[in-house]
């Protein structure tokens, strides 16, 4: 499929490199030196400044949107507008509301969206998924996951730190992954509760979000998303009734991606110790697009979908809703 890219920072840059055997044919960013960084291997590759005039290409099947978080629904409304599948990056909005219009765009227009919720498509998080549909660990119990970074000088006068363009701080950044991937092994959560604080960085919006989140099972997810962790860092516990799988790593500078699986012995005591490593380099990206081009020639619906990022938007706006106050005071 062909496809065209809006917004060429970090993210735009990995998504290009993903594309496998689809074809990129255009690229947009307000900053045109960011659109040529991608397309300048190929001069092919038609360049806007303006992501009005990539939307107007006939033949762009699939626009994936990488832009600030203000920017995603509107953009992403209106590729919907024009009959194009899109898959956008995540939060995908900066509120609730936003992604019900999109929703609602959605069904009028009869085209696919597909969140870029791609910590899916890491390896020991898919072999930790079919290890619990295997049902070999038994029913879910609970869920630990820690995700965060250290940040970087300058990091409070960033775009992540303005909550007009980011919608929050870390809880809407790294933790929507967490809430992502603990609703995709337990289901819904019906009670949500947790804190944000403000720490280190001089900002008004979140460097810390703790999360407690309970499914109607009384199942918990128990998060914490930070970017006042000094070595970047992601573990994910997954525990059942007779084991639990350990994710570690997500490779790069979060160290090489790792699943153990502590398995109860009959007799109990020690358990049976599994460990499959990943030491390749991360191509989730790419296996999240060929998931979403196979649902769209297949006309279904994509592994992760806006009701997917619906839900956890919700819980980012129930956990601002009981922190109010935000930012350093």
């Amino acid at each position: 499929m062909n496809v065209g890219i809006i917004g060429c920072g970090a993210v735009g840059i990995k998504r290009s490199t993903s594309i496998g055997k689809n074809n990129l044919k255009a690229v947009s960013d307000i900053e045109i030196k960011k659109a040529y960084s991608i397309a300048n291997t190929n001069n092919k590759i038609k360049v806007f400044s303006d992501w009005h005039d990539l939307l107007e290409l006939q033949d762009i099947d699939i626009v994936i949107v990488s832009t600030t978080n203000n920017m995603l629904a509107p953009i992403a409304l209106e590729t919907i507008k024009c009959g194009k599948h899109i898959l956008i990056e995540k939060p995908c909005a900066t509120n609730v509301k936003e992604i019900q219009t999109l929703i609602k765009a959605q069904r009028q227009n009869n085209v696919k969206v597909c969140p870029g919720y791609n910590h899916r498509f890491h390896p020991a998080i898919l072999k930790a998924k079919e290890i619990v549909e295997s049902t070999d660990i038994g029913n879910l119990l609970y869920i630990r996951g820690r995700y965060g970074t250290g940040g970087r000088l300058g990091y409070e006068k960033e775009w992540r730190a303005n909550p007009v363009i980011s919608g929050g701080g870390q809880l809407i950044d790294q933790g929507v992954h967490l809430i992502d991937l603990s609703r995709w092994f337990l289901g819904e959560f019906i009670k949500v509760n947790g804190s944000i604080h403000t720490y280190f960085w001089d900002m008004p919006v979140e460097d810390n979000a703790f999360l407690h989140l309970e499914t109607e099972k009384e199942q918990v997810a128990h998060l914490h998303s930070s970017c006042t962790e000094w070595k970047n860092t992601f573990l994910f516990e997954i525990t059942g009734e007779r084991g639990t799988l350990k994710i570690e790593g997500l490779g790069g500078s979060y160290g090489t991606e790792k699943l153990t699986y502590y398995r109860m012995r009959p007799g109990m005591g020690p358990p049976e110790t599994t460990i499959w490593e990943y030491p390749f380099p991360d191509n989730s990206f790419e296996l999240e697009l060929s998931e979403f081009v196979n649902s769209i020639k297949n006309d279904t619906e994509p592994e992760c979908n806006l009701h997917d990022a619906l839900e956890t938007m919700k819980i980012v706006e129930q956990i601002y809703k009981i922190n109010t106050t935000r930012g350093k005071t």
